[in-house]
């Protein structure tokens, strides 16, 4: 999620449409009046200062919370509200300390009645402001440090809600140019050791300006809002190569040295070239999928499609969650034709648990076991029930583990897991995916299995080159493997004492294989950077340190390791599992003080009054709508949900594309399957007239069944059966005694597969896996099996088809 914030009016209306989730609202009641935003993007780190102005229009006075979800890539270091002369300031406090304060501040009930509300999920930091007087304004400042997502062109992706705008400037389109920027004030700059190339936004802005002769930093600003009052979205895109990037933050001058901020820190962005090859027979990774025992009696086809599909070489496993949950095997086995077959056997075997949903049980059980070296783990998640209560459990689990793995989840329609499911795949790098009907679930997982099959960089390492004297300590270390279209950021902290002051270059490359196929890339970098005094990348290296302190267990026993836990994290105000948020009311000085001192100077409050609600939370719902939200304000509110279901299909085009099948009378009951196979294929799949007319679900299932974990088919009546012929047809048109009968059987399976292919995407995978195999086989004969296959089958399929 990427930044954004609003000021809630009473009544919201949302609505869920297919996968995506949209929003609109009305008669805004506290107006977003004008913004001051200043954002400075250091590769893929951007550090932004933002100043909201609202003002509350209406004759009523309102009370007012401010509202915004953390997510573990970004580091909310400053927030203060200032009403009138009162200023409320949040800080962070030891955590103990101040679980004592919250219980001896007023109102914190305010904060529980925001866990109730079903228009937020996941965890938030919320802060109640107190009544805004009619007429009044409220200032909000906010500060923080986030790292970038990479777009799917490379470039650095940066969100600002639209929501953070001025909603009379969206929709006002005779304001003035000069009343815009007296409202709106957006300064971007740029900084980039391999040089700013250009940027792309979607807004008018005003044109790049290099500020340094070699086009290492920018400026840019916007001149209005986004069109179309979209969120805005800056892609900037850099030069030179795109697989490695450092860059290096001074340290604070008033730090000791050999602490964190006594040392300089360099933050390395890994983006691995991995060419677009097919994935070949023994392609890496471990495979595990977890079903929710309600959704058993219909994922059990979508599971048959996932088995057939897996390449041989892989690992996999299969879970079955409910009150308790079950594993096929007690790890992760290899993927071969007797696991296979065990696997589909047991399929049919597992009943349906309708009580509770322990999905924490299972994820903890998976984790706890070592990953496989070279076989990347990724999920594959169903679920239909709600998860009661553990949620904030389960992300912890998740985030512990996020480099790990990945995870692809499919919620069944109005899932109440929805949002986890979309949280868990967002920490992940995976897809979500929301599943409206049985042929939906085999589809949208067998697409998921194919981007999961792409080829990946493993057996990551990095290596340095440092002048005599100075070394590296990794902070946040680098993944086993990073996945197609992914990036990873490391940290580390440079120290020591060079021996040569004037040797102000290092280096650090890069080495990681695709396949059997090294890479390497080296970056030369500077130690000696500008210095800057806000510390983005040294905030970013503390949360990622802070966390690593908390994963690895630290209590409060072991008492010089938590205090410097806590003092880490209150130096540069990053909340961490040591702290906890706390506000204080202050008012401001009196206008005769203001000579004798600062602006800025407050003053407290009464003991008795100067607390303020403020607390990290838990909430129960996520507005996962929102792509680039990050922060934003709320009132109490009433709201209205509305399900808005996709649209059907277009008969009239399927049926132009349908070709006419073959008539074929009914296999003489002789011919039934003398070997059925091990997997029930009984179970009412609710298909529309026109699916049932354009596939034979029941003979599709039966051909998938009984294919070989290598991709081919044996030559049996049940298969015969399965593609509507007769054992004499088959027998008659097999083109010679050299082909064997395995050859044979898996020509006439593929085509039969390619002739629905336009109508079931699903068959892609067990058609490529068939491929391979039969271009490992020798004198298979492959022109004549095809025109045999053909004229049998009534198709016109050639040798192109299937890329032989």
């Amino acid at each position: 999620m990427r930044p954004s914030g609003m000021l809630r009016k009473h009544r919201m209306y949302r609505g869920l449409f297919d996968r995506g989730i949209w929003f609109f609202s009305i008669y805004q009641e506290i107006e977003l009046e004008s913004v001051a935003v200043n954002v400075t993007i250091q590769d893929f780190v951007a550090d932004v200062e933002s100043k909201l102005f609202f003002r509350n229009k209406q004759q009523v006075s309102e009370e007012i919370m401010f509202v915004f979800p953390v997510d573990p890539d970004t580091v909310v270091h400053t927030f203060y509200a200032t009403m009138g002369d009162t200023r409320i300031e949040a800080m962070l406090w030891d955590k103990e300390e101040a679980q004592k304060l919250h219980k001896a501040t007023s109102g914190m009930e305010n904060l529980r009645y925001l866990q109730d509300q079903p228009d937020i999920w996941g965890p938030v930091f919320a802060c109640f402001l107190g009544t805004l007087p009619p007429n009044r304004d409220v200032a909000i400042n906010l500060c923080y440090i986030q790292e970038l997502p990479l777009h799917t062109d490379g470039a650095a992706l940066f969100c600002w809600s639209r929501d953070l705008f001025p909603r009379h400037m969206c929709f006002n389109w005779q304001i003035s140019e000069d009343e815009i920027l007296e409202k709106l004030h957006f300064r971007i700059c740029l900084q980039a050791a391999c040089g700013v190339s250009h940027v792309d936004i979607n807004s008018s802005h005003t044109p790049l300006q290099y500020t340094a002769p070699d086009q290492t930093s920018a400026e840019v600003s916007l001149k209005s809002t986004p069109w179309h009052f979209d969120d805005l979205q800056l892609l900037v895109y850099y030069k030179g190569p795109h697989n490695l990037s450092a860059v290096v933050e001074s340290r604070d001058p008033k730090a000791a040295p050999g602490s964190l901020l006594g040392d300089p820190v360099v933050m390395v962005t890994l983006k691995p070239s991995i060419p677009e090859v097919v994935p070949s027979t023994g392609q890496l990774g471990e495979f595990l999928f977890l079903i929710d025992c309600s959704l058993f009696q219909d994922a059990q086809n979508t599971l048959l499609f996932l088995l057939k599909s897996l390449p041989v070489g892989c690992y996999f496993n299969i879970y079955s969650f409910g009150a308790t949950f079950k594993a096929f095997y007690p790890q992760s086995v290899e993927y071969t034709q007797e696991s296979m077959d065990n696997a589909v056997r047991r399929l049919s075997s597992i009943c349906p648990d309708l009580g509770g949903c322990d999905l924490l049980g299972l994820l903890k059980s998976i984790y706890s076991t070592p990953l496989l070296h070279e076989h990347p783990r990724q999920l594959f998640i169903f679920i239909q029930r709600k998860i009661s209560s553990e949620e904030e459990a389960i992300m912890a689990e998740v985030h512990r583990y996020r480099d790990d793995q990945r995870c692809f989840c499919f919620p069944v329609n109005s899932c109440d897991s929805f949002n986890l499911c979309q949280a868990i795949s967002l920490e992940t790098k995976g897809e979500c995916v929301c599943i409206h009907s049985k042929l939906d679930m085999t589809s949208e997982a067998v697409k998921c299995l194919k981007q999961a099959l792409k080829p990946l960089a493993s057996e990551i390492s990095l290596h340095w080159d440092l002048p005599p004297g100075l070394e590296v300590t990794m902070i946040r270390k680098a993944p086993e493997s990073i996945f197609q279209g992914h990036q990873s950021i490391i940290y580390a902290q440079i120290h020591g004492q060079a021996k040569d002051p004037e040797t102000d270059v290092a280096a650090v490359t890069l080495k990681y294989l695709v396949g059997s196929q090294s890479f390497d890339y080296t970056l030369r970098f500077s130690l000696f950077p500008s210095a800057d005094d806000r510390l983005p990348v040294h905030r970013m290296a503390m949360m990622h340190l802070l966390w690593k302190l908390s994963r690895d267990g630290t209590n409060r026993s072991e008492k010089d390791i938590w205090q410097n836990a806590v003092t880490f994290s209150l130096s540069l105000g990053v909340q961490s599992p040591f702290t906890s948020s706390i506000a204080v009311r202050m008012e401001l000085m009196d206008s005769w003080h203001h000579d004798s001192l600062p602006l800025d100077s407050p003053m407290l409050l009464p003991p008795s009054h100067n607390l303020v609600p403020c607390q990290l939370l838990w909430c129960g719902f996520r507005p996962v709508w929102f792509n680039s939200t990050k922060f934003w304000m709320v009132q109490k509110f009433q709201f209205c949900l509305e399900m808005l279901h996709p649209k059907a299909s277009d008969a009239v085009v399927l049926t132009k594309l349908s070709s006419p099948r073959k008539e074929q009378e009914s296999p003489p009951e002789e011919l039934v399957m003398e070997e059925p196979p091990p997997f029930h294929t009984s179970w009412d799949w609710k298909i529309s007239p026109l699916s049932t007319r354009l596939c034979d679900f029941s003979s599709l299932r039966a051909v998938v069944a009984l294919q070989k974990a290598n991709g081919s088919w044996d030559l049996t009546s049940a298969l015969t059966s399965a593609l509507g012929l007769s054992k004499a047809e088959v027998k008659g048109q097999r083109p010679s005694k050299h082909v064997k009968p395995t050859a044979w059987a898996t020509v006439l399976a593929l085509v039969w597969l390619h002739r629905y292919k336009w109508r079931v995407s699903w068959s892609e995978l067990l058609e490529a896996k068939s491929c391979r195999w039969i271009r490992d086989q020798t004198e298979i004969h492959l022109d004549e099996c095809l025109e045999a296959a053909n004229s049998l089958l009534g198709c016109l399929v050639e040798p192109i088809s299937f890329r032989m």
